[in-house]
């Protein structure tokens, strides 16, 4: 999806896309990244909204009529006090909110001569989220999260077989990394990765690499929207999954309490 700081023509497009999955039969629909509304620093905090404003409104309503688990991908949602948070919300089938997920890892860095700085106008999250979608466990992740493998070590100790990606990756940094990282995380935890990203031009400095897909546990490719706005669909079988996970089962082989006790004294 191409978001815009045109409101109303984003929850169009989102409308469109989401009932076109949903006429292809998928039961799981993931949108991108701040899907309502895209801009720069703090024009994107200034167009934030509240968990009951027009954007999860529409989005509680379309997975309600439609029957289907709707991640809304994320939104920039209004804080009550101090600074708003990169919010992802799963819908259930009734149109009702199973989970919430806000975005941990602020994307502070300088990419081709750009500026990022995540932080200064959103808040990190600090809590980890798997929802039951449909018989999939899911767990949340949004962008800038996905080069964090210990943050999906985490989600599938918890009980993940499906990671969710909504992304708004540069285009400079989806070049090179998007696919690369995509697959690392499917084939390292043997699951399933549904990634939706964002693409094209939003503003001047904003442009994303979109190519969203949908990885397999073994790293293949499924599905995957080559440019433009779009929708990629796929059956996900978890009877495969369960036997990549018997055939090479490396989940099996780990040995997290060698390496457990750097994790906590780096915390």
């Amino acid at each position: 999806m191409n978001t815009t700081a045109d409101r109303d023509r984003n929850l169009e497009v989102a409308e469109r896309l989401v009932r076109s999955a949903a006429g292809e039969g998928a039961a799981l629909v993931v949108l991108p990244e701040k899907w309502p509304w895209l801009a720069a620093g703090q024009d994107q905090a200034d167009g934030s909204e509240p968990m009951d404003g027009p954007a999860m409104s529409a989005a509680g309503s379309w997975a309600g009529e439609l029957g289907i688990s709707l991640q809304a991908g994320s939104f920039t949602e209004t804080a009550a006090d101090g600074q708003p948070s990169n919010t992802a919300v799963m819908f259930s089938p009734e149109g009702e909110v199973t989970a919430t997920y806000r975005k941990i890892h602020m994307f502070d860095v300088d990419v081709a001569g750009v500026e990022y700085r995540e932080s200064s106008f959103e808040r990190a999250g600090d809590e980890t989220v798997v929802v039951d979608a449909g018989g999939s466990q899911v767990g949340m992740t949004v962008c800038y999260d996905l080069r964090f493998p210990e943050l999906f070590r985490s989600l599938l100790d918890d009980g993940a077989d499906t990671f969710t990606v909504p992304s708004a990756f540069t285009a400079t940094t989806g070049r090179a990394h998007w696919e690369p990282l995509l697959r690392a995380r499917a084939i390292e935890n043997q699951s399933f990765v549904l990634a939706a990203g964002q693409v094209g031009h939003a503003t001047p400095e904003i442009e994303s690499w979109g190519h969203s897909m949908i990885v397999d546990p073994w790293g293949e490719i499924l599905a995957q929207i080559e440019e433009g706005e779009g929708v990629a669909v796929a059956d996900l079988d978890y009877d495969r999954q369960a036997s990549t996970r018997a055939g090479l089962p490396a989940l099996e082989h780990r040995r997290p309490g060698l390496f457990f006790h750097k994790t906590e004294a780096m915390a």
